[in-house]
C-alpha cells in the first residue's frame, strides 16, 4: 500500500484510513493487473447473396453473410475510468471493446458503403469502451506510481494522454481510401486491398498475404495504379497511360478520363489546403471557394460513374457550401461520427444514464485569413433528415482582426487552437455561439498545431515548438523546446513522437517522450523522393503503424513506420519508427493535404467532454475535474511522483 501525503510511503504497515487508494474508490486490480488487452477495431464486412445461419437468434438463415474481422490488438493500452452504477461507480481498468467499421456488398457488387462507423443510441461514437476485468492480477509487474501519475522525469506524457482515454493517434484507422487535398481537386487513392486482411498496398503483410499483389506492385516501381480486373495479363500501366492520353490530348474530357479507375477517384476544387473525412462527408477547405462538404457515400458504387459529388441533386435541394473569402482550413470537434440529436432524449439521460454531450460537437469550425472563424451546424447532415442539408454560419468571428492571417485550426474539446498572424489563437467555445479569446501564444509563423495532453506542440517559422497549456488560460513557451526546421508545415504527434511535415526535409521525426526536451530521431527523405512534405497522418493497420505524407508535387506518399521486419520491439507502447517508403502516388496537381484518420482509442476530449459511449450503465470516462486530481494540486500546480 501508499500513503497519502508526500513521503509516498510503501507497504502493509500503512493504515487503511492513511493509504492513498481506497477500496470502495478504486477497484483494487486496477493498480494489481499487468496488462490490459485492447481491441482497436475491428471490420464487420457484409456480403450479399452468400447464405449463412444466423447465430444466437432464431436459428433460421439469412442472405447476407458477415465476417468480424480484428485489425488492432495492443496489450500496452493501460486506461482508468469510471465503473457503472452496479459497481458504485469506482475507479476501474477501461478496454476499447468493439470499435467497429461496416462494410456491405450488395447483389450486384456494389459496396453500398465502406468503412462506416455506427453511432451508438445515446448518440455517443459507437467507437465503444467498457470498464474491464483484465484478468493479469499477479504480484510483481502490475502498476506503478508513474503508470497514472506525472512523473518526477516528466517522460509520460503521452502514457497519461492514454490513461485518461484521450488518444494518442497510434491506432488510428485509415481505411481503404487516403483522402489527399491538392491545388485543384479532392483525391481518394486507394491505399489497401478490399479484401481481408486489407493489408497497406506494398506494407510487409501485402508482401506475405497477397504475395502475387505485392510483386505486382514491387513492378511498377510501388506505384498505387491498380490493375482493372479482367486485365491482370496486361501492363498495369495501361489504365494510366490512357488517363493521360485524355488528360494531354482532350483535356476537356474529364468524364472520361475519371471513368477509367486506375486506383483514384477525383472531383475538381479549389485550392485545399484542409481537408477532413468524417462518415460519408469529405470537409475541405477550398480557399477562394469557401468549405465545402463533398457527399462521398458512393465511393464504390460502380453503379455511380461521379463517385464524389456536392450533392446528389441540385443546389435547390441540397447544398452544403460555406461561401467566404479565403477558407483556409476545416476543423471537426472529432473524426468519430456523433449524432447530437440522439442526446438530448430522455432514453439517453434517464434510462442509460449517459452523460450531456457538449454542444461543440454540432458544429464544424472554418478559418478564413480574412473572415477568422466561422461556426457551421453540422447536425443538417447526421439526422436523416435529407430536406434540410443546407449549410448556413451559425457566427463568424473576428474581434479586432485577432484571428487575420488565420490558417490552420484543431480542437482539443471546446478550446479551439488557430494558427493566425499573431500567434496560436486558444479560442474557448464552451459556449459555442459565444466564443471568446482564451489566450495568445506569439509564435512567429504559426502553422500546423496538435495537443497532447498538457503541451501543444507547434510548427512555426523556427521549426517544432513546445507550448506548455496544462492551464490553456495561461499558456507556456517551453524554454529551448525549439526543434530547429527551415520549413515545418504540419506536424501529427503520434505517442512518444512528432512527425513533421517539413518541406525539402522530408518528414521529420521528432522524439518528445519528454515535451521539454525534444529531439530529432530522424530526417527521411526516401533518399530524395519525399522533398515537398507538406502534410502527414499517422495510423496503424493490424499490427504495423504507416505514415501517409502529401508530397506537394510528388504527389501522396506511404510510408511504413514499423513492422516485424523493421522493428524487432514493434509490439511496444511506443516502438521506434525505422521508415521505409512502399507505395506513392503523382497527383495531377500539388498534394497539399491528407485528412486525418479515425480516431479509435479516444473516448473523451481534453476539457473532459465524452466522445465515445461505454458499454456499462452509468459508466463513463473522468470529467476534467476528476482528471486534474492525478495530477494537479488544489492551487493548480502540477505534482509529480517517481516509481
Amino acid at each position: 500500500m501508499i500513503s497519502k501525503g508526500t513521503d509516498q510511503s510503501w507497504g502493509r504497515g500503512v493504515s487503511k484510513a492513511d493509504r492513498a487508494h481506497g477500496d470502495d474508490d478504486i477497484a483494487c486490480f486496477s493498480c494489481h493487473s499487468s496488462w490490459v488487452t485492447s481491441c482497436g477495431g475491428c471490420h464487420l464486412t457484409i456480403q450479399a447473396n452468400w447464405k449463412t445461419e444466423i447465430h444466437k437468434y432464431d436459428a433460421k438463415t439469412s442472405r447476407n453473410f458477415a465476417t468480424y474481422n480484428p485489425q488492432v490488438a495492443r496489450d500496452q493500452m493501460f486506461q482508468l475510468g469510471k465503473h457503472g452504477t452496479v459497481k458504485d461507480g469506482i475507479i476501474a481498468p477501461i478496454r476499447s471493446s468493439s470499435a467497429l467499421v461496416l462494410s456491405s456488398t450488395d447483389i450486384n457488387r456494389n459496396r453500398i458503403y465502406i468503412q462506416q462507423q455506427p453511432v451508438s443510441a445515446a448518440g455517443y461514437s459507437a467507437q465503444a469502451f467498457a470498464p474491464h476485468f483484465p484478468h493479469t492480477v499477479r504480484k510483481n509487474e502490475t502498476k506503478g506510481c508513474e503508470d497514472c501519475h506525472v512523473s518526477e522525469a516528466n517522460d509520460n506524457n503521452a502514457i497519461m494522454a492514454q490513461l485518461l482515454l484521450l488518444g494518442t493517434n497510434f491506432v488510428n484507422f485509415m481505411g481503404f481510401n487516403a483522402w489527399v487535398g491538392t491545388d485543384d481537386e479532392v483525391v481518394a487513392i486507394q491505399v489497401t486491398e478490399w479484401d481481408e486482411p486489407q493489408a497497406v498496398i506494398g506494407s510487409y503483410l501485402h508482401e506475405y498475404a497477397y504475395p502475387d499483389y505485392f510483386q505486382e506492385h514491387e513492378d511498377r516501381d510501388r506505384e498505387l495504379t491498380m490493375v482493372t480486373p479482367g486485365y491482370q495479363d496486361m501492363d498495369p500501366g495501361w489504365v494510366k497511360r490512357l488517363r493521360q492520353f485524355f488528360s494531354r490530348e482532350l483535356p476537356e474530357w474529364t468524364g472520361i478520363r475519371d471513368a477509367l479507375y486506375d486506383g483514384e477517384y477525383t472531383h475538381h476544387s479549389g485550392r485545399v489546403e484542409c481537408i477532413q473525412l468524417r462518415g460519408e462527408y469529405l470537409y475541405a477547405a477550398e480557399g477562394e471557394k469557401g468549405m465545402q462538404a463533398f457527399d462521398v457515400s458512393t465511393i464504390g458504387t460502380k453503379g455511380f460513374s461521379e463517385r464524389i459529388i456536392t450533392a446528389p441533386f441540385s443546389p435547390l435541394g441540397q447544398n452544403v457550401r460555406i461561401k467566404s473569402k479565403n477558407a483556409t482550413c476545416v476543423a471537426l470537434p472529432t473524426t468519430q461520427l456523433l449524432r447530437p440529436e440522439l442526446n438530448r432524449t430522455d432514453l439517453a439521460r434517464e434510462v442509460n444514464l449517459e452523460q450531456p454531450m457538449h454542444p461543440i460537437y454540432s458544429y464544424v469550425a472554418v478559418t478564413d485569413a480574412e473572415e477568422g472563424l466561422i461556426l457551421v451546424n453540422n447536425e443538417t447532415l447526421t439526422d436523416f433528415e435529407p430536406r434540410n442539408n443546407f449549410f448556413d454560419r451559425a457566427i463568424t468571428w473576428n474581434p479586432n482582426g485577432v484571428l487575420d492571417g488565420a490558417n490552420y485550426a484543431h480542437f482539443a474539446g471546446h478550446l479551439l487552437y488557430v494558427s493566425a498572424k499573431s500567434g496560436v489563437v486558444i479560442v474557448d467555445l464552451d459556449e459555442p455561439l459565444e466564443p471568446r479569446v482564451l489566450a495568445t501564444i506569439p509564435l512567429d509563423g504559426a502553422r500546423g498545431s496538435m495537443v497532447q495532453f498538457r503541451y501543444l506542440f507547434v510548427t512555426t517559422a523556427k521549426g517544432l515548438e513546445v507550448v506548455d497549456v496544462t492551464d490553456p488560460a495561461t499558456p507556456r513557451k517551453v524554454e529551448g523546446a525549439t526543434v530547429p526546421l527551415a520549413d515545418a508545415r504540419r506536424v501529427m504527434v503520434s505517442r512518444t513522437y512528432a512527425y513533421v511535415a517539413a518541406g525539402s526535409e522530408g518528414l521529420v521525426i521528432v522524439d518528445v517522450e519528454k515535451p521539454e526536451r525534444p529531439s530529432v530521431y530522424m530526417r527521411y527523405t526516401a533518399d530524395g523522393q519525399l522533398d515537398d512534405a507538406q502534410d502527414v497522418a499517422v495510423a496503424t493497420t493490424n499490427a504495423s503503424l504507416f505514415a501517409y505524407v502529401a508530397d506537394g508535387e510528388n504527389g501522396l506518399k506511404v510510408v511504413q513506420l514499423t513492422s516485424p521486419e523493421l522493428n524487432p520491439k514493434f509490439y511496444g507502447f511506443s516502438p521506434a519508427p525505422n521508415p521505409n517508403l512502399i507505395a506513392w502516388r503523382k497527383t495531377k496537381s500539388a498534394a497539399l493535404a491528407v485528412s486525418r484518420p479515425l480516431e479509435r482509442d479516444r473516448a473523451v476530449d481534453e476539457t473532459g467532454h465524452q466522445i465515445a459511449v461505454l458499454g456499462r450503465l452509468g459508466s463513463r470516462p473522468f470529467n476534467l475535474e476528476e482528471m486534474q486530481k492525478l495530477y494537479l494540486t488544489e492551487q493548480g500546480r502540477v505534482w509529480t511522483v517517481k516509481d
